[in-house]
């Protein structure tokens, strides 16, 4: 079995640290098909504990809810005494192999988790020395095992959660010192699946055999590729760490009916797999704009939770559609009331009562995939539901002042540092984007039964005009929250010149609230969410601001940051953001990867490339590119689909090329052209880009 990769497209850990198991478990995690599995060594008495989780398959009640651990695989391990173990994760091809011994006798075993089909997971095992392993079999945790069986060909194992479970059946086979192991689950949210489901989904995968899914899977992954890679000429190591990003991205959701994907996706157990605004405005913009069909499933997620948010809503006495915070199963709300700090003390989480921006960030994200895929069904039906419910909750959440300004009191921003706060920018300026957004879609779906009466659009824009901003004409600057300027001046980068850091544990989070230090700027986040609904020119000035007052105590921050560096042209602090977002993980920078690798930092880390760097923007006709390149990189490629065409891009400082398989419009400096599978080539001079074939 060949045990040599190529570094851009691979990731080695040599032998097992126990301090760090759980971290190696993370990273080098499978997904796939809405199934995700540890990464946990195999070969060895590993100590790390294996687990295997199916999206949107819960267990428990409240904010006690969290993914139900399904039956794994086991009985693989073997104890060679002082052997060099090496596993190596070939992101080419969703593979992860493990060898234990040298290379001409030792044991070597190859994994995966099937992305060609849905529910499948295979291992091979080959034996070379005088070793011997024992049968596997599925275990899992005490007390959710509620049935179990065998066939003549198999075994299998029913584990229940508080509404569903999840079956997983095993068949082994083995031949000449080689054995395969082929595993088939099957999940259900509202009742106990059917074992002969997973019985006859294993029959026919084993039946095709190891080397037919083998062969499957590099060919679907090959694909995935092809839509979606990323390519760095001039940073081998952020090469590497871009594709480990886009690997992880790619296998943590699904395109089947629904799909929920928690702050951790599949790669581990933080915050219980709870669903946040994380998945929306960070995770979906990739899916939209490679594989539309897992965007339309995350999306289909919270269509089917809408009556739980208008419920919510009611709740507040107020109109249409009330998010969770954090969501699970049902939709209503999960989020903690309260948890313990480093120093052991209970402190209160406001978290699920004031943050309230995520009405607006799923209309965002409804909106986002409409614009890259051009998906009008959806725009006329649950799309346009959806702009419709967010934008009734703030026509009735906004509270109108006698001088007809509207302002949003009592709310917590991204930057959860400081609580609660009135006419927070980010929930305001997102507020009324939802508003002008619903309103225009109304108007485009003319003859649609949409149940909203002609008043309504004018009043939502009306509400939309009143809303206030915190914008100062003067310095050009968004004031983050109503009385942020008078909170005590402090600069988080002359405190802690190294970030990300978290400030309230730094500082205390009394000190913290009465300052100007913010976990991660909300007034950047507009300007890099809704561009066009911001004043024109007045990045720069808030970036000046905001970000040696930014402690990046959230992972979504440095990406972010990234990205707007990059559209202001600043190299240094471009490129220095876009490495803590690559990092996060591969060197655990928050201390916290062992719980589940951070799936939206790396949505972010994609937004830095295709938003900042190369200026990819879709528009509802047209995708506006405006590529520029910091110093050190000679070219940057990307991949992305736009309105059912598959557009390649690739940029050097000098020259700029687009091709699509499709004719599909692209807008570069203002000017509209048709890009084809023969592409079209700009050059870069004094006045911009300049078509020259």
């Amino acid at each position: 079995m060949r045990f040599e990769f190529d570094p851009a497209w691979s990731l080695e850990i040599e032998g097992e640290d126990t301090e760090r198991a759980r971290v190696h478990s993370a990273l080098l995690s499978l997904s796939g098909g809405g199934i995700g599995t540890s990464g946990g060594a195999l070969l060895v008495r590993s100590k790390s504990v294996p687990w295997l989780f199916v999206d949107g398959i819960y267990d428990g009640t409240g904010p006690e809810t969290q993914l139900l651990a399904g039956p794994v695989l086991s009985g693989l391990y073997l104890d060679v005494a002082g052997a060099r173990l090496r596993r190596i994760l070939d992101m080419r091809n969703g593979l992860l192999h493990e060898r234990i011994g040298d290379e001409a006798s030792g044991t070597a075993l190859i994994r995966f988790v099937s992305l060609a089909r849905q529910g499948i997971l295979a291992t091979r095992t080959v034996l070379t020395g005088s070793e011997s392993r024992a049968a596997a079999c599925l275990s899992a945790e005490a007390g959710h095992v509620i049935d179990e069986g065998a066939t003549e060909d198999a075994t299998w194992m029913r584990v229940a959660g508080s509404a569903g479970g999840i079956v997983a059946a095993l068949c082994e086979t083995s031949s000449s010192r080689v054995i395969d192991d082929v595993v088939a689950v099957e999940a259900d949210s509202d009742a106990q699946p059917d074992p002969k489901l997973a019985l006859g989904r294993l029959a026919d995968a084993a039946g095709d055999g190891f080397d037919t899914l083998l062969e499957e899977q590099r060919r679907a992954w090959g694909e995935r590729w092809e839509g979606a890679d990323i390519r760095i000429a001039g940073d081998d190591q952020l090469q590497q760490a871009t594709r480990f990003a886009l690997f992880h991205l790619i296998g943590s959701a699904h395109e089947n009916g629904e799909s929920a994907l928690g702050a951790r996706g599949l790669t581990g157990s933080g915050y219980r797999g709870h669903v946040f605004w994380d998945a929306d405005v960070f995770v979906l913009p990739f899916f939209a704009a490679t594989q539309p069909a897992v965007a339309r499933a995350m999306l289909e997620y919270r269509i089917r939770r809408l009556p739980a948010a208008q419920e919510s809503a009611r709740g507040w006495r107020r109109r249409g559609a009330r998010f969770a915070w954090e969501s699970a199963r049902s939709g209503r709300d999960v989020t903690p009331s309260s948890a313990r700090d480093r120093a052991g003390n209970l402190v209160p989480i406001r978290t699920g009562q004031l943050e309230e921006h995520i009405v607006a960030d799923i209309a965002w994200a409804a909106s986002h995939y409409i614009d890259w895929t051009g998906d009008r069904a959806f725009a006329r039906g649950p799309g346009l539901a959806l702009l419709v419910e967010t934008a009734r909750y703030w026509a009735s959440r906004v509270r109108l002042d006698a001088d007809g300004s509207a302002h949003i009191f009592g709310v917590i921003g991204p930057d959860e540092y400081h609580e609660p706060v009135d006419d927070n920018a980010f929930t305001n300026v997102m507020a009324r984007w939802n508003l002008r957004r619903a309103a225009a879609a109304v108007d485009e779906a003319r003859g649609v039964d949409d149940g909203v009466g002609p008043e309504e659009p004018t009043s939502w824009r009306t509400i939309a005009d009143a809303i206030v901003d915190g914008y100062d004409e003067t310095t050009g600057v968004y004031e983050q929250f109503a009385g942020f300027r008078g909170l005590e001046p402090m600069l988080i980068e002359s405190v802690a010149p190294r970030r990300p850091i978290a400030a309230d544990i730094l500082l205390g989070s009394e000190r913290v609230s009465s300052s100007q230090v913010i976990k991660q700027a909300d007034v950047l986040m507009l300007h890099h969410l809704i561009p066009d609904e911001v004043r024109p020119g007045s990045l720069a000035a808030n970036l000046r601001y905001y970000e040696p007052r930014t402690a990046h105590g959230s992972s979504l921050s440095p990406g972010v940051h990234a990205s707007l560096f990059a559209r202001a042209h600043d190299s240094v602090r471009a490129l220095s953001s876009l490495g803590i977002a690559s990092r996060i993980d591969l060197d655990d920078l928050t201390g916290t990867t062992a719980g589940g690798l951070h799936i939206a930092t790396m949505g972010a880390l994609w937004q830095a490339f295709v938003f900042g760097f190369a200026g990819v923007r879709p528009r509802a006709n047209s995708l506006t590119i405006d590529p520029w390149l910091p110093e050190g990189w000679s070219a940057l490629e990307i991949r992305v689909s736009f309105h059912g065409g598959r557009v390649h891009l690739r940029t050097t400082p000098d020259d700029l090329h687009v091709e699509s398989d499709r004719p599909t419009a692209i807008e570069v400096d203002g000017d509209v052209f048709v890009a084809t599978p023969g592409g079209l080539r700009f050059r870069a001079g004094t006045s911009g880009w300049r078509v020259i074939s």
